[in-house]
């Protein structure tokens, strides 16, 4: 059963992760669950996608959560929970996640070279010209907006044109 309860420090914890329950106040290992953990964790490293890994396991939650529970450091360190598997298979676990990110391209490495525009200013002129048609007003009338866009080293932009 997952509970809400108050922690130790003063925080809530907002659930129980799988392979713990609450007695008297303090997390203790669930053996039953504890063994799943320990095998996600090895056929995960072995080779297996995540939903193969949980199969195999016994585990039945959906991608993300498992996704999540290979990511969750309670499982190897904690001040409220104690350790079901060893640092070195966590951090193994860490590396093959990366490893298989990069393979599929899914991670995105910052060069430092993009630009990134944080604001946007508008200027209008009046417009000198009435038009009877409302589509060459509505044409006119965007054709004397001009942009102005502000760059994060604070220079500026001109024309929808930065360089």
């Amino acid at each position: 059963m997952r509970v809400e309860l108050k922690g130790k420090v003063d925080e809530m914890m907002s659930h129980i992760p799988f392979g713990y329950t609450i007695q008297n106040g303090k997390a203790v290992v669930n053996e039953k669950e504890a063994v799943k953990i320990k095998e996600l964790f090895g056929a995960y490293l072995s080779g297996l996608s995540l939903t193969e890994a949980a199969k195999n396991a016994g585990i039945k939650r959906c991608h993300t959560s498992i996704a999540r529970m290979l990511t969750d450091k309670r499982y190897v360190e904690d001040k409220f929970y104690p350790p079901i598997i060893s640092r070195d298979t966590f951090e193994k676990a860490q590396l093959e996640r990366r490893r298989r990110a990069e393979a599929l391209g899914r991670i995105y490495e910052h060069k430092g070279n993009e630009k990134k525009c944080l604001n946007f200013r508008f200027h209008a002129s009046m417009p000198d010209n009435l038009y009877d048609d409302p589509f060459q007003q509505a044409e006119y009338a965007y054709s004397l907006i001009k942009s102005e866009v502000i760059l994060d080293d604070n220079q500026e932009c001109y024309d929808n044109s930065c360089s």
